[in-house]
C-alpha cells in the first residue's frame, strides 16, 4: 500500500513527461540549441520527480534541495496542461489560414508565446504559494444556537518536508488568536511518519478551544502509519473522532460533534468509514456538526442529516486547472455550499500544500465560521 501512490505518481510523470517531447518539444519551431537545452530541461526535471517521490517517502534531504525537488512536481503538471493545450492550439496553426508562410509566422510566434507563459505559469504560482494563509471569514445562520458558536477549521496541513516547525508554530498561534469555540482538524496533518515530524506536530497540543480541538484522518494518514498517527495526536490532548459522536454543552446550547474515517479505508482494509455508528448515537434533538475528511462522503449520508458538515482533501484544486478534475471526483471544490434544507457542506481548500510549493486559483486557508 505504501508504494502504491509513488508508483502511481511515476507513471503518470513519466508519461507525461514522454507525451511533452513526443507531441510538443519536437514541434516547437526552435534552433537545434534551444531543442537540445529543452530536452535536457526534461530530463532533469523528470529525475528531479523521482528524487522528490523518493525523499518524501523513503529518505530524508535537506529544505534547500528538497524544495528545489517539489518544484519539479509542479513543472510536471505543467507539461501535462501545456502537452493538451498544445494539441488545441496546433489544430487552430492549420486552421487559421492556408497561406503556408504566414501559418509558419503564427507558429514561431505562438511557440514563443507558449514558452513564456509556461515560466509565468510557473512563477505566479510560486508566489502565490508562499503567501500565508489568509483566515477566511464565514458565517452560517441556521437559528440552531440561542448563542453562535465559533468554529476554526483547518484541513490538509500535510505536515512533512517543506511544511514544517515554524509553519505549525505560527499556524497555532493564529488560530488561538481567534478564540475559537471548537477547532475542527480535518484530515491529511501528516504527511510522514509521525516519529520524523514528532518535533512540528507538538505545537498541535498548545491549540486552545472552549469546547475542545477534534481531529479526524484524511487518506495521507493512511500511508504513513494511521495508528501511530492517532495514538500520538490523542497524547496531545486533541480528540480524534473515529465514527463517533461527542454531545457538548455550549453556550447556545447542545451540539452533536461526529467524525468519520476517511473513505480511502475501504481500499486500505481497516479504519472504515461507518455513518451508520454515528446514525445511532447522536443526541436527535441536538444540532450535528460532520466532519468527513472528503466532500464526496456526501454520497454517504443516506438516512442522515447533518447540519454542518466540514471537509477538506480538494486544496481547492491548488493549481488551475486542476479543480475541474477534482470536480470529476468530488462534488464540492471548495467554500460553502447547500446540500438540502437546513444543510450545509464548507469545504477548506488547506492550510498546506501537496507536492509543489504552488498555488494557481486558490489560496492557503484558515476558515473562522461563524454559526448561529
Amino acid at each position: 500500500m505504501k508504494l502504491l501512490f509513488p508508483l502511481i505518481l511515476i507513471t503518470f510523470f513519466t508519461l507525461s513527461h514522454y507525451m511533452f517531447y513526443k507531441r510538443v518539444l519536437k514541434r516547437l519551431h526552435f534552433r537545434e540549441n534551444t531543442q537540445r537545452y529543452l530536452r535536457w530541461f526534461l530530463i532533469l526535471n523528470a529525475l528531479g520527480i523521482v528524487s522528490y517521490i523518493f525523499t518524501r517517502y523513503f529518505l530524508y534531504l535537506p529544505k534547500p534541495v528538497y524544495f528545489l525537488s517539489s518544484l519539479t512536481i509542479g513543472v510536471g503538471f505543467l507539461l501535462f496542461v501545456f502537452w493538451i493545450l498544445y494539441e488545441l492550439l496546433h489544430l487552430l496553426q492549420h486552421r487559421i489560414t492556408p497561406d503556408k508562410g504566414r501559418r509558419e509566422f503564427f507558429k514561431k510566434t505562438t511557440d514563443a508565446g507558449f514558452v513564456a507563459a509556461g515560466a509565468v505559469y510557473v512563477g505566479s504560482g510560486i508566489a502565490q504559494g508562499s503567501k500565508e494563509p489568509v483566515v477566511k471569514k464565514v458565517r452560517l445562520e441556521q437559528n440552531l444556537f440561542t448563542t453562535p458558536l465559533h468554529i476554526v477549521q483547518i484541513s490538509d496541513m500535510h505536515i512533512g518536508g517543506l511544511i514544517d516547525e515554524p509553519f505549525v508554530r505560527k499556524s497555532v498561534d493564529t488560530i488561538n488568536a481567534l478564540k475559537p469555540d471548537i477547532v475542527a482538524v480535518t484530515g491529511d496533518l501528516t504527511d510522514m511518519p509521525i516519529h520524523k515530524i514528532a518535533k512540528a506536530v507538538d505545537h498541535l497540543g498548545r491549540l486552545e478551544a472552549r469546547h475542545g480541538v477534534y481531529y479526524i484522518v484524511g487518506n495521507h494518514e493512511y500511508f504513513h502509519g494511521i495508528e501511530d498517527t492517532i495514538a500520538y495526536i490523542k497524547k496531545l490532548g486533541l480528540r480524534v473522532l473515529e465514527n463517533s459522536v461527542e454531545t457538548l454543552e455550549t453556550q447556545g446550547g447542545r451540539l452533536n460533534v461526529a467524525g468519520v474515517y476517511d473513505q480511502f479505508g475501504f481500499r486500505y482494509g481497516s479504519f472504515v468509514p461507518d455513518i451508520k455508528s454515528i446514525a445511532r448515537n447522536v443526541d436527535a434533538g441536538a444540532p450535528t456538526l460532520l466532519l468527513a475528511h472528503q466532500p464526496r462522503y456526501t454520497y454517504n449520508l443516506t438516512g442522515f442529516k447533518p447540519h454542518l458538515m466540514l471537509s477538506g482533501h480538494t486544496h481547492g484544486g491548488q493549481i488551475w486547472p486542476f479543480g475541474y478534475l477534482v470536480r470529476l471526483v468530488q462534488p464540492y471544490l471548495k467554500g460553502l455550499h447547500k446540500m438540502e434544507e437546513n444543510s450545509y457542506i464548507y469545504v477548506n481548500s488547506g492550510i498546506g500544500f501537496w507536492g509543489p510549493p504552488m498555488r494557481l486559483g486558490s489560496s492557503a486557508e484558515i476558515t473562522s465560521i461563524t454559526w448561529s
